[in-house]
């Protein structure tokens, strides 16, 4: 096909991302060009698994998943071309009690999710796939509208769909250069010629990372070996469901009457650590047999037959990888009009089909289709930018692919990056870090005679203790929280506070020292960021957001700038330490290691102040996430320690300690207050979170949003968050089903425990098909289900420990 010299939208890659964007963009009458440097599926397409399951931890991506599964259903009827999609189901095994403890707590996310997952006894697992020897299995779970695919097929029929809604599709033209002038993108350049584009979408699997690089977008994946074995046929039944045996790292699906087996070993090999080599199209690696055997050995057993079956061939294919083992989708942050579709993790089969449709709807909306969080290329940040470091994390990622998914669990590699000047101190206090885009933060600590390292478990963990020690403290006396990790903005300019007044849904023209808490809206009235803001100058404000949300927030806002509006965005995250020191104490021990007036009536709640403490100047902000009164004290990194030895001193006799971010979140749930990304997010609205009161409908201020909230305050609520308990040693961990008189209607969000209460509490929405109220959510009976057993549970639309807001506004 000759090449055209325009398109408005440019696909790059035409492995199954590619097609399946192509695909659905052209459904929507988007004019698209899918450029594939070789031919369709030659790049690691070609030699996937094909293996379709669609249970993830988070709903939306389960959500995709179940769409790629419909998708494919219907595929070959549309396209006349077959697609080798077989539901055949899939099962999962469990062979010890504690990984079967985490296959119940997965049915129930599958049934929080509306997926069909059963438990099954060994037997029964066995009848399903009579090829296993079941003397160790204790138990599978079953999904019975998984299955597999033929992954060639499958994209060759979405490339004959794309072209039949208009798309076109040219194989054989590489792109050597991403064209831009003045910092936008103008086009590509192609051995046959130059292509302009509004919009370029790069699905190149792990080609994207260095062609995104050379216009400075940032892609955080990296290629790793990746094997598995064909057999030769021996009457393995063609309805086989696919069998994923985790503790035995290896997974099974049936192909031609034979087996195919793969899996994902602890010490995966990097490949092409110093560039892909030029052509690679339809290769392979060599087979490393010395490599597999640690999968085989591990096989064995389980399939007996395995032994005599002949082998046809050992497939060794590089596949693309990421640091956290999801998948990238997204405009870069970097460059508006460049879109990313790429890392797919070896289950680009598995999401190929809802990606393809959500990266569309990215590109020819503006937006996802709904929240794809998880996978959002903008959940990176600085340390991802290094190859070497992204390398080390994600080979860990992919040796974790079948290792138990504790709670709370943290990655060991790539350890410790980026360090608050109190680092050192604090790990010779005892404290257990946790991490957080590079950011090493204390979890918790230790006390003498207990191990300060993580030890994880489904049941109550080794630090519950100690975290409770440090939530007592906050409740009784004080505690000191370092939290030099929050990301940090300043906004300067003329027109700071009219930029900020549509960006943000809260009143932001407040007197300077006010602080501002606030959400930003989508124009659905979700939720993209919640933050807090303090404005320092008539033209200045100070805007403070979560660690792991740099990224995302300081791109949310600096693309809603209205145009033609005067106003800067600088990121100095690295410029403040953070100390917050919160609970009853907090004024004593503040007020003897400053001579400012901290009184209630010089110093309200709600807002800032510069103090001065050993010789430091502190921005004091009056605010809390833990529901005590307290200060975060921002103050410039090299005085850290200074203020921080002060402190301390002062809060000596007060029974001061220090306390980490696993305190923080048992606190915060007492008090109800939500987290973005778990409890809230772009499909949440204010109102539906109990956060209606921080919007300033009340107003005529025009801001990014508010026809939406409005047009729900008259139609009504379709669900609301609510917090819930239960008695007894319940142990909640998040994505539990919560039951409305015998009826899901919804799932916990976030859950922990309540060390005031003596309870553990989980927050979720509930949900209906019809516009609800408070007084439906307060009316019902509920119980929530903890891996597959239903427990009573108590409902509150109000904080669980709320002391007449004495204690926070004192």
């Amino acid at each position: 096909m000759t090449l055209p010299s325009s398109s408005k939208i440019i696909v790059v890659g035409g492995g199954i991302i590619g097609c399946s964007t192509a695909y659905h963009l052209a459904q929507m009458g988007q004019e698209v060009l899918l450029l594939e440097k070789a031919q369709l599926t030659s790049g690691s397409t070609w030699h996937a698994a094909g293996l379709v399951g669609q249970l993830r931890s988070n709903a939306n991506i389960t959500r995709l998943l179940g769409y790629s599964i419909d998708l494919y259903k219907n595929l070959e009827a549309e396209t006349g071309l077959a697609t080798g999609w077989k539901m055949n189901g899939g099962l999962r095994l469990a062979c010890n009690q504690e990984r079967w403890t985490e296959v119940k707590r997965q049915a129930t996310t599958a049934h929080s999710f509306g997926l069909d997952m059963q438990l099954l006894t060994p037997q029964e697992t066995q009848d399903l796939w009579p090829l296993m020897d079941i003397g160790d299995v204790v138990g599978a779970a079953f999904l019975p509208t998984d299955g597999q695919a033929n992954p060639a097929d499958i994209t060759q029929a979405l490339a004959k769909g794309a072209r039949a809604k208009g798309a076109k599709l040219v194989e054989h033209a590489p792109v050597t250069e991403i064209l831009t002038e003045g910092g936008k993108i103008t086009g590509v350049r192609t051995p046959q010629g130059d292509v302009t584009c509004e919009k370029l979408v790069l699905c190149c699997g792990q080609w994207t990372r260095e062609l995104a690089k050379t216009v400075g977008v940032t892609v955080p994946l990296v290629s790793v070996e990746h094997q598995y074995m064909v057999t030769e046929p021996f009457d393995v039944p063609s309805d086989l469901p696919t069998l994923r045996d985790p503790d035995r790292l290896t997974y099974y699906k049936e192909e031609v009457g034979g087996l195919v087996m793969g899996g994902y070993e602890p010490n995966g090999i990097p490949w092409a650590q110093n560039g892909i080599p030029d052509p690679f199209d339809f290769q392979l690696l060599e087979s490393n047999f010395d490599h597999f055997e640690q999968l085989v050995e591990l096989a064995l057993p389980r399939v007996p037959a395995l032994q005599t079956a002949g082998i046809k061939q050992l497939i060794n294919g590089p596949e693309s990888f990421t640091p956290d083992g999801n998948f990238i989708l997204g405009e870069a942050p970097e460059m508006a009009n460049v879109f990313i579709g790429a890392g797919f993790n070896a289950f680009g089969i598995a999401s190929g089909g809802g990606a393809g449709m959500a990266l569309a709807e990215w590109v020819a909306n503006g937006a996802p289709p709904y929240d794809m969080w998880p996978v959002d290329i903008r959940r990176f940040g600085r340390p991802h930018g290094d190859e070497d470091w992204v390398r080390t994390r994600t080979l860990e990622a992919y040796g974790k692919h079948y290792t138990m998914a504790w709670p709370s669990e943290e990655h060991d590699s790539g350890r410790p990056c980026r360090r608050s000047p109190l680092y050192d101190t604090l790990l010779n206090s005892g404290a257990v870090f946790g991490e957080k885009l590079g950011w090493e933060r204390p979890n918790w600590f230790a006390e003498e005679g207990e191990e300060a390292r993580d030890i994880y478990t489904f049941e109550r963990p080794n630090w519950h203790a100690a975290v409770g020690r440090e939530h007592k403290a906050a409740r009784e006396t004080a505690v000191l929280f370092d939290q030099t990790s929050f990301a940090k903005f300043i906004l300067k300019g003329p027109d700071a506070e009219a930029a900020l007044s549509w960006i943000a849904s809260n009143r932001v023209d407040k007197p300077v020292g006010s602080i501002i808490y606030t959400q930003m809206l989508n124009d659905k009235g979700g939720i993209e960021c919640d933050l807090t803001c303090v404005r320092l100058a008539l033209d200045e404000y100070y805007i403070v957001t979560g660690t792991g949300y740099a990224t995302h927030d300081f791109d949310w806002i600096a693309r809603n700038i209205p145009e033609g509006m005067n106003a800067q965005l600088v990121d100095v995250t690295s410029s403040n330490a953070v100390l917050s020191l919160f609970g009853p104490k907090a004024r004593e021990i503040l007020s003897a290691c400053t001579r400012d007036d901290l009184s209630n009536e010089a110093f309200p709640f709600g807002q800032s102040r510069k103090i001065g403490i050993a010789g430091c100047p502190v921005l004091a902000l009056r605010i809390t996430y833990v529901g005590e009164l307290g200060w975060e004290l921002h103050l410039p990194v090299e005085y850290a320690l200074t203020v921080y030895e002060a402190i301390h001193r002062a809060g000596k006799d007060h029974g001061l300690r220090n306390a980490g971010y696993r305190a923080i979140e048992t606190l915060r749930l007492e008090k109800g207050y939500r987290a973005w990304s778990s409890d809230i997010g772009p499909d949440h609205t204010p109102d539906e979170a109990g956060l209606g009161w921080a919007v300033k409908m009340k107003s005529n201020i025009p801001f990014k949003g508010r026809e939406a909230v409005q047009a729900q305050r008259e139609t009504g609520k379709k669900k609301i968050m609510a917090t819930f308990t239960c008695d007894g040693d319940v142990i909640l961990s998040g994505r539990e089903t919560i039951y409305r008189n015998g009826e899901t209607c919804g799932w916990l969000s976030s859950a922990g425990y309540g060390h005031t209460l003596g309870q553990s509490i989980g927050m979720g929405y509930v949900r209906s098909d019809t516009p609800i109220d408070r007084a439906y959510v307060l009316s019902g009976e509920y119980e929530l289900e903890v891996a597959t057993e239903r427990v009573p549970a108590k409902i509150t639309l109000s904080p669980l420990f709320d002391p007449k807001m004495e204690r926070v506004k004192a």
